[in-house]
């Protein structure tokens, strides 16, 4: 019945068929309660999610395995007489869910984790049946054939494999614990079938346990081109809980197929379940090496070494210097099993295709990790193996071959050429004056914490001037220097590139201008005329600023407040008071308020907020590289604006000098 998404390696274990097992006896009913019961049976089994193609009818089959023996496509299993298991006895129900038989006596391949369900009771199988019976709307849908190649499509050679490893044993309850660490472990090593994926397999692709009375079991596995983790090392139950519930907790996230899992299963488990799945994975015995402590960044790593400055221009926006991310919404990397696995399959899938976070009841935004195989191959195994490497992680370096690897793997395009729209940090340490150049980008990243003098609330460079700037229609420094000096509407007078640099040091910073002689001013004027490469005054500079929405849209503040609440409050607030991790580091930014920009500043005016809401905002939106930033419309972004930009925030007495030729904005906010 239910075929396991990270199941089709088990259909390599083809040499193998089903011995006909004797069925016990039952009575049928279909009551009302049966059948809740059965629905939730199926949550547990997680039925659903494999035998629903995408777009396709609800438990119609369809869905699509590739294996290495060919591909096997999930079945009908609603009530259709015809195409699904309308015809079905309940014997023939349980025989084709705990013995991988049909009805009509063909055996079914292990992508269907019969093996796991075998150990799920009588009076469950019972009320299985009675939902997909009562409960369930038929679909008459034919069955798609398997296109598994020789010798893999012999169905008989089946028969063999269960005879050495289909134990058909129900569930038996340890006396030596109690009712509640026996339903948890009912849960996993049956219906939820945890083994499926995180159980390490033999040479004939089967687990090589499926209870917790070998140290095989749940020691994590690869099931190319994941890598499910060990979840013999998990410490945590109240951890276990909140991850199966929403899809993340304060030290991790779920990724990858996981994501599936908790969408179509366990966010619906009740709270007394997931209690005693964990309580039971909590008593495994340990397998391998603990996670590592966490241990403050290398700084001279951090900026001093190709993959250390690479990691803070693509990573450190939502994973943080630190490594430590943004609890419940972007994933630490610093002891982070799954980060730290010693096969970084999952590593470098997430890395180079990208993915989002689980859909909850409890967490309806979904998160995005953008896709970075527009990264050349090296680059990308620098990032991996210094952030594998540091807050005290030890694990093994990531290699260009294995990014390439991976790559061909997932059928993805060579790295995009690189060019003088996204220049590359990590080229600083070849240049002359490397240590001034990268003290200048520094102080672009960190400038809240380098110039507390200078900085007088929670705002960086890169708050705006995202990835440093080097991120088109972010505030881009590309060619910005040649540009300079020029005249300024607002200023009423030409101005320096350093006069345009203290202006957002008291406006957008609200703090005191740096001395232009100052090494720090130089620094960051160095910085940014490398970033202009080879722009003149006169050169076209490809996404400058932040793009433009229509001056023409009405804003709507009412709607702007639903849309903030929805889209932004998840990291800037609900009040814009912005995010601080445990360690009193900024995240993310407030929008109003003391620590926010002042009334001064070009993004407190709605149209000039708008054009950067429209192209940047909000981050891990939608899979868009380098940050999933953007994706709502021009309204949208007109709306939110006004609805922050209005809100209180500091004063900026000097702005009654603003404009003295006229020409003021019609959307300044005095």
């Amino acid at each position: 019945m239910l075929a396991t998404r990270l199941l089709a390696p088990l259909a390599a274990a083809v040499f193998i068929a089903q011995a006909l097992g004797c069925a016990p006896s039952f009575a049928a009913s279909s009551d009302d309660a049966l059948v809740a019961r059965g629905e939730y049976v199926a949550r547990l089994g997680d039925c659903g999610a494999c035998h629903t193609a995408k777009s396709g009818k609800f438990m119609a089959g369809g869905l699509a395995f590739e294996t290495p023996g060919g591909t096997v496509f999930s079945t009908n299993i609603t009530p259709d007489p015809k195409t699904g298991i309308g015809s079905y006895t309940l014997e023939q129900f349980d025989r084709a869910v705990r013995r991988g038989v049909a009805a009509d006596g063909h055996h079914l391949y292990p992508a269907m984790p019969y093996p796991s369900f075998a150990k799920t009771t009588d009076e469950d199988i019972k009320a299985l049946y009675a939902y997909f019976m009562k409960g369930v709307t038929p679909v008459e849908q034919a069955n798609k054939p398997d296109e598994m190649h020789f010798p893999f499509n012999i169905r008989a050679s089946m028969y063999f494999w269960n005879l050495l490893f289909l134990d058909k044993k129900p569930f038996t309850p340890d006396p030596a614990k109690d009712a509640q660490w026996n339903r948890g472990a009912y849960i996993v090593e049956g219906l939820g079938h945890c083994g499926t994926c995180h159980t390490p397999r033999g040479l004939a692709m089967q687990e090589k346990a499926y209870g917790d009375d070998s140290p095989s079991y749940l020691a994590g596995s690869t099931l190319s081109p994941w890598r499910a983790i060990s979840l013999r090392n998990l410490t945590s139950e109240d951890d276990i809980v909140e991850l199966l519930k929403t899809g993340a907790n304060k030290h991790s996230m779920a990724f990858g197929p996981m994501t599936e899992v908790i969408h179509h299963s366990t966010q619906y488990f009740t709270d007394d379940d997931l209690r005693a799945m964990a309580k039971y994975l909590v008593s495994l015995a340990p397998a391998g090496a603990k996670p590592p402590e966490t241990a403050a960044v290398d700084e001279k790593e951090l900026w001093g070494t190709r993959g250390g400055l690479g990691y803070v221009q693509f990573c450190s926006s939502c994973h943080h210097a630190g490594g430590l991310g943004a609890p419940r919404i972007f994933p630490a990397l610093a002891g982070n099993p799954a980060f730290l696995s010693d096969d970084p399959t999952s590593v470098l899938n997430i890395v180079l295709a990208g993915g989002g976070s689980a859909e909850t009841k409890a967490r309806d935004h979904v998160f995005h990790m953008p896709a970075f195989a527009p990264l050349g191959d090296e680059e990308l195994a620098e990032i991996l193996t210094f952030a594998r490497k540091s807050w005290g992680n030890s694990a093994s370096a990531v290699t260009a071959a294995q990014v390439a690897a991976m790559r061909k793997k997932l059928a993805l395009p060579p790295p995009a050429p690189k060019s003088n729209e996204t220049p590359r940090f990590a080229d600083l340490l070849g240049e002359p004056d490397s240590g001034k150049l990268v003290f200048g980008a520094q102080l672009m990243m960190d400038t809240v914490k380098l110039l507390p003098k200078n900085v007088g609330n929670a705002m960086n460079c890169a708050s705006c001037h995202i990835n440093g700037g080097t991120v088109a229609k972010a505030s881009p420094f590309f060619g910005v220097v040649s540009l300079f000096p020029m005249m300024n509407k607002r200023a009423g007078k030409i101005i320096t590139i350093e006069d345009r640099l203290n202006g957002c040091f008291q406006r957008s910073e609200a703090g005191s201008p740096l001395a232009v002689d100052s090494k720090e001013m130089q620094a960051m004027v160095a910085f940014m005329a490398w970033m202009k490469g080879d722009k003149g005054p006169d050169g076209k500079i490809v996404g400058r600023g932040t793009g433009k929405v229509p001056r023409t849209l009405k804003p709507d503040p009412v709607h702007g407040e639903k849309l903030y609440k929805a889209e932004c409050a998840v990291c800037h607030g609900k009040d814009g008071e912005g995010a601080k991790n445990a360690a009193g580091d900024w995240l993310f930014p407030p929008l109003w308020g003391d620590k926010s920009y002042n009334i001064g500043a070009g993004i407190a005016r709605t149209y000039t907020a708008a054009n950067f809401i429209k192209a940047n905002m909000p981050i891990a939106h939608v899979k868009n590289f380098p940050q999933d930033q953007g994706g709502l419309s021009d309204q949208d972004a007109v709306d939110i604006a006004e609805f922050f930009s209005h809100q209180p925030r500091p004063d900026f007495p000097p702005k009654v000098n603003d404009w003295p030729n006229g020409g003021k904005p019609s959307d300044a906010r005095y």
